[in-house]
């Protein structure tokens, strides 16, 4: 391919051949605009659906949401992704973590209603994407500092404790069986099978609870007569403020992942993609918002995907036009759909353990990374009470809503972090 055919290709859609589309030298990298052969490229592209099969469909599987069209939407959301960044941020899109605990807060008021939230939640990043677009990554530093952003993603996760603990409970063997497996497997597994630990945890879980009777017999017959081919189910949202509410502090979260996202992939890469940060959230936004309206868990992009990226030094977003297609295709599987709803209550308690737990390691891990001061007073005890709000569960009633530890933890840290600060000064 001519450069000047390369050129009359759309932004992101283009890639040069690294070197002879087999080798990678020592010390070199494939960048987001080369690709290898494509032979090569499609076997990466399908690690890349490995790497994010695990994460992505437990999400619906916990919350109910449909694993067909949840995968529809992250592979539209990839898709999607990777031409509103031309090409230069690789990444996959798939199903956010931090949407578990509002949805499960809210599985009462029905699926339409946890639609309407996701969709709100796409919304407001499509707009934070923007205003980043505008006024430079910078901005985001100001409003939210990694105190605040470390704390509400810490919150989120620690809340899902005792879903996790529930689930554990309800089938203990299974549970600790899938659980062990998953900790062997991420410390002692060889490349991509150590970063897959969650995956092969929960097939194991799986096949233990097959041989020891703790499938569901209900949903086996429910496999057993699910079709091969078909169409993913599409259903549409309806709003309810108190869903609304339980629902975006998860912005936080996802803007702090696709920030993170970005800054990993420039500092593997060497090329400054700061510009790129505002479109990246624009474009999560976007895929979250479509999710929202058709039926599927709302997207964020995946830590998964850059193990991959690593362990392969393949940094081409051609392989990840074949992950989104590959998503897209098994959306039209009912079977397969069918499939991921037979791992029962132990397989999913042994793997949240983990998985929640990870979510809120994620906080510490920005507070680490920023060098948070916690011997000053105002970060002591904002974070304070703000964590024990969320992890507690606090849950009153303003009028006719009803708000959950989620959402007064954050509203705690995001509004008494600047409040304090400000008060402190005039101590000074």
């Amino acid at each position: 391919m001519t450069k000047r055919e390369i050129a009359a290709w759309p932004a992101g859609l283009a890639w040069t051949l690294h070197g002879d589309g087999r080798a990678i030298a020592d010390g070199a990298v494939v960048a987001p605009d080369e690709r290898l052969s494509w032979p090569r490229t499609v076997g990466i592209g399908m690690q890349h659906v490995i790497a994010m099969f695990g994460a992505t469909l437990l999400v619906p599987t916990i919350t109910g949401f449909p694993v067909t069209t949840t995968l529809l939407f992250s592979g539209i959301g990839t898709a999607l992704f990777l031409l509103i960044t031309r090409g230069r941020v690789p990444s996959y899109l798939g199903s956010s973590f931090a949407f578990i605990a509002p949805l499960t807060a809210s599985a009462a008021e029905g699926p339409a209603a946890q639609l309407g939230a996701v969709l709100t939640v796409g919304v407001v990043l499509m707009l934070v994407g923007l205003i980043v677009k505008l006024a430079g990554a910078r901005v985001l530093d100001a409003v939210m500092p990694p105190i605040v952003t470390g704390a509400v993603v810490m919150l989120i996760g620690l809340n899902l404790a005792p879903a996790a603990v529930g689930s554990f409970e309800a089938q203990p063997l299974i549970a600790t069986v899938t659980l062990v497996a998953v900790l062997v497997v991420t410390a002692v597994g060889p490349g991509l099978l150590g970063r897959l630990g969650i995956l092969v945890g929960v097939a194991v879980g799986w096949v233990f609870a097959a041989l020891t009777g703790g499938l569901s017999d209900e949903r086996v017959d429910a496999l057993r007569d699910a079709a091969w081919v078909g169409l993913p189910h599409l259903r549409g949202p309806e709003f309810r403020w108190s869903v609304i509410a339980l629902a975006l502090p998860v912005v936080i979260v996802l803007i702090a992942e696709n920030v993170g996202h970005v800054k990993a992939v420039s500092a593997m890469t060497g090329r400054n993609l700061d510009a790129v940060a505002g479109d990246a959230l624009f474009a999560d936004g976007l895929a979250t918002t479509l999710a929202g309206a058709g039926g599927g868990s709302g997207t964020t992009t995946y830590a998964e995907n850059i193990g991959v990226m690593a362990a392969t030094r393949v940094y081409s977003t051609a392989a990840y036009w074949v992950a989104a297609a590959t998503a897209i295709v098994l959306a039209f599987s009912p079977k397969f759909g069918a499939l991921v709803f037979t791992v029962p209550d132990g397989v999913i308690g042994g793997a949240t353990l983990v998985l929640y737990g990870l979510i809120g390691i994620l906080g510490v891990r920005i507070w680490a990374e920023a060098r948070v001061d916690f011997t000053d007073p105002v970060n002591l005890t904002v974070v304070a009470a703000a964590l024990v709000a969320g992890i507690g569960d606090l849950t009153l009633t303003v009028g006719s809503v009803e708000l959950g530890g989620i959402a007064w933890g954050s509203v705690g840290i995001l509004v008494g972090y600047p409040l304090m600060r400000w008060l402190a000064r005039w101590r000074r």
